[in-house]
């Protein structure tokens, strides 16, 4: 009895990092493809060219007094030839509108607003008089992806950026972005990019002048883990076409799928996968050509939780929203019908990332229990160790790699140093404690909790911390 059960979660693991090696190999050859192809005179033809389509950044914002000003400083220093900004304000109970009022010096106008999607009420549109590329819109509460609709009403740009509000974008995060809708066969859907932690970083009038690891141990392991999801699992999944997920904080989409969509769904606490697996679903049924790329460029910083709680709160949201979005898409589990989303994203979703949590975090528990009864075979102890400790930081090992590589980002050698040593510490407590909140997070999904959870900005403050 003890072995079986110790062969099934050593074939789990084995079975997860065999996925892992693939997708490393696919990673690095897209990210060898991507660095072939970006040059800076590519940005500057871009940012030049007559052809480059207008793009409008909606932000929508709930209580993020702590962090709005400064993420609208930076939306709007984005280095872009034509740019608009609208802010939507989701009646927010703190001061983040009277700040956008006070630093803007927004003024009341009036606009015709094509309501193709269905939204909560518009109480007001100002405009700003410091940049007229602005617009800040204030609502009755609808939430965020009642926001993201609004602002797609408003919209009359080709292509639209859903950015969150406690985001700075990085300066040319979306020429890199547009670059690919421009030079490819008109086929792209949307965009998504590497987003990596601000907190630790030098914040300076809405950019981002220096950029290093938190000094916390909470955000430096969520640091490992942004480099490993973005620049390794999803530029793996980008070589099959099969990204399921496009981040919440930073997206660029071509603003008529998403409408003819139907827009976010307001129903769920995964908006952002949602509306990903849903286009993938539409094109596919439809029949036409159509690609959803990721590209290992930073276009976004974003604050992370410093909090056991708030952590909590965010990976509950998360599986929940994972849960919901797989459920509701659940034909398309490996139906050949959606070709590689079907027979490879979707398959990998449900057995690493949907169910993976209870069954790793059990692996744990058996693993101490063994231990601790003095019945632990030792070749399975050894095994165990050697795959879920050191093969897990042999992975994060050839992501930093990738990432020097690519952006060198963490320059200095502490800040490499102590990727490494987090890289390596993170198996022990942090992600029992995620997985943990994840398997909380399924069992309220199950039990029909809708709620998005309290989150706690600390704000830029000259730099996050």
């Amino acid at each position: 009895m003890i072995e079986s059960i110790d062969i099934f979660f050593l074939s789990y693991l084995l079975a997860m990092n065999g996925v892992q090696l693939s997708f490393l190999v696919l990673s690095a050859w897209e990210v060898g493809r991507r660095r072939a192809a970006q040059t800076p005179e590519l940005d500057a033809s871009t940012f030049s060219a007559e052809t480059t389509p207008p793009v409008t950044i909606i932000s929508p914002a709930h209580n993020e007094e702590a962090t709005i000003v400064e993420s609208v400083r930076g939306n709007l220093r984005v280095e872009y030839p034509q740019l608009q900004v609208i802010v939507v304000n989701d009646d927010s109970s703190d001061r983040t509108l009277e700040l956008l009022k006070e630093r803007f010096d927004l003024r009341p106008i009036n606009v015709v607003v094509h309501k193709r999607l269905e939204t909560s009420r518009i109480r007001s549109i100002m405009e700003s008089r410091v940049d007229p590329r602005l617009l800040v819109v204030d609502k009755e509460h609808g939430g965020k992806a009642d926001s993201l609709n609004v602002g797609l009403n408003l919209c009359r740009t080709p292509l639209v950026c859903c950015v969150d509000s406690d985001s700075i974008l990085a300066r040319r995060g979306l020429l890199h972005l547009v670059e690919l809708l421009l030079h490819d066969d008109g086929n792209t859907l949307a965009v998504g990019g590497t987003i990596r932690l601000g907190n630790g970083c030098l914040v300076e009038d809405g950019e981002v002048k220096r950029c290093s690891l938190p000094k916390g141990w909470l955000a430096r392991f969520q640091a490992v883990e942004y480099l490993r999801a973005f620049l390794f699992a999803r530029m793996g999944f980008n070589r099959l076409g099969s990204n399921l997920i496009l981040s919440g904080a930073f997206g660029l989409f071509v603003r008529d799928a998403v409408v003819e969509a139907g827009g976010y769904r307001t129903d769920t606490v995964g908006e952002d996968m949602e509306l990903t697996v849903r286009l993938h679903s539409r094109m596919r049924a439809r029949g036409v050509p159509y690609r959803i790329q990721q590209i290992p460029e930073t276009v976004c910083f974003t604050e992370a939780p410093e909090s056991a709680a708030v952590l909590g709160r965010q990976r509950d949201r998360w599986q929940r929203g994972l849960f919901e979005s797989l459920w509701a898409h659940r034909f398309m589990m490996l139906n050949p019908r959606y070709g590689a989303i079907g027979m490879v994203g979707f398959p990998f979703y449900v057995v690493f990332e949907l169910l993976g949590p209870v069954i790793e975090l059990a692996g744990y528990a058996w693993f101490a229990a063994t231990m601790i009864l003095g019945v632990a075979d030792p070749k399975f102890a050894l095994l165990f160790t050697i795959v879920a400790v050191v093969w897990q930081f042999l992975i994060s090992l050839e992501t930093l790699a990738l990432d020097q590589m690519y952006t060198n980002v963490y320059l200095s050698p502490k800040d490499r140093a102590f990727f490494l040593l987090a890289a390596f510490l993170e198996t022990f407590g942090y992600r029992q404690l995620t997985l943990a909140a994840r398997i909380r997070g399924m069992v309220r999904q199950i039990g029909g909790e809708k709620g998005w959870g309290r989150m706690e900005r600390k704000g830029f403050e000259g730099g996050l911390r």
